[in-house]
Formats: structure tokens, sequence, C-alpha cells
């Protein structure tokens, strides 16, 4: 069944990967107006998206805002979402969002898939790829992340200096400044749905000399930060 948090949950995944997939389409893709743009521009670019996506879920049927399959398994072991199947209906619904956001990415910037040339560039758009392959330490980086990510939106919650009216404004800035800091070694997914739906568009797609869609990879960008939504559940719940 579907519901309106579902409903929520979808938009705003749809909306964070149309923009955040899209700045990094036009940073790497060839002949974009913003072709070479820098690593600022992308973390920017994702922040704002990430603020979008808050925003637009919120205010369509989610009284959550999640996002991301990480922050509702944190959110399930704090006891805030407390059923099982609302978990997998939100799970669901942010999967399914952010590959809808990737075929849109795909479709904005049709012609330019054909010009570039590099395969990887193209997958960038898509997905994460580590700078570095080293798979513990690329799980460990993203574990990090996710941990600042979860413990901060936790804290920001729960602070009397707060309200919800600035939240989507703060997760923004939140992780643009991980995407700066801690951005290096990964990319920082921090987030499964966000790597593995599109992952799969870029399976699935028809795009000229696309090669590889890097699935021995791709379990990276989902244990490193469903370990860290653990670990930082953990450190609230002991702290807090």
């Amino acid at each position: 069944m579907w519901t309106d948090v579902m409903t929520g949950e979808f938009l705003g995944t749809t909306l964070m990967i149309l923009l955040g997939g899209g700045v990094v389409a036009n940073a790497m893709l060839r002949k974009t107006k913003g072709a070479g743009s820098s690593w600022l521009m992308i973390n920017a670019g994702w922040g704002f998206a990430v603020m979008v996506g808050v925003l637009v879920s919120t205010s369509t049927g989610s009284p959550y805002g999640d996002l991301n399959p990480a922050v509702t398994l944190a959110k399930y072991l704090l006891g805030v979402h407390a059923s099982e199947l609302k978990v997998a209906r939100v799970m669901l619904a942010e999967m399914l969002g952010c590959f809808t956001g990737a075929v849109l990415v795909w479709a904005a910037y049709y012609p330019h898939w054909k010009v570039t040339r590099d395969p990887l560039r193209k997958r960038a758009v898509f997905c994460t790829d580590p700078a570095v392959d080293s798979r513990l330490a690329n799980v460990v980086s993203e574990a990090i992340a996710t941990v600042v990510l979860v413990f901060a939106i936790g804290s920001m919650v729960n602070s009397e200096l707060i309200t919800d009216r600035v939240l989507p404004y703060l997760i923004g800035a939140l992780v643009w400044a991980i995407g700066l800091s801690l951005g290096g070694p990964t990319g920082n997914a921090m987030n499964p749905a966000r790597d593995l739906a599109p992952r799969f568009a870029h399976w699935l797609l028809p795009i000229p000399g696309k090669g590889s869609s890097g699935w021995g990879y791709a379990w990276v960008p989902i244990a490193g930060p469903l370990l860290g939504a653990a670990v930082a559940a953990g450190l609230r719940w002991v702290l807090f």
C-alpha cells in the first residue's frame, strides 16, 4: 500500500538526485555550460539538492524527510520509526525516487552523453567511486561521514535553538560541509539509495559508451553508510 509518507520520500529523493546528479553532470560531461567546474561547485550543488529534497519531502506527505535509508535505519534503532513495515516502505520510496531522479538527469543531459568519451565521467554522474580503491578504508570513510551526518542531524533536531523551519537549510549546509571535509576518499555517498538506485539507472539506460557500472564497488556505499548509521544511533542512545 502506497502512503503519504512514501509520496513525500519519493518526491524528495527524486528532486535530490535530479539536482545532485545534475550538478555532477554539468561539471563532468563535455560541452555543458559548466564543463570542468570544480569540486566546490559539486559539493555546493549537493548541499542545495539535499536542502530542496528535505523541503519537498516534508511539504508533500512525509513528516520525516529522511531521503536516506541510513537515516531511516538510525531512526528505527532510536525508536522514531516503530514499525519494520514502515521502514521498508520508506526505503522503497527512497530507492524509487533516486532511480527516477537519475533517469531525469539522463534525459536533461541527453545530447552530452554521446560527446563525452570517458566512461568514468559518465558513471560519476550516477554513483560514487573511490579516489584510491581500498575497500576496507573506503567503508570506514563512508561510515565516518555517515556518523557525522546522522549524529549532527539528531543534534539539530533535539536542539532548543533550532526550529523545524530552518532545519532543512542546516541539513543542506551540513551535507555541503561533510562533502568539503570528508568527501575526498569516496565522494561520500552516505546514502545507500543515492548510490545504488542511480547505479541501476546507469546499468539500464542506453548511454553511449558508458562502460561498466562498477558493481564490484557497489556494496561499499551500502555497507559504510548503514554501519555509520548504526554507530551514530548507538552514540546518541548512550550519550542522550
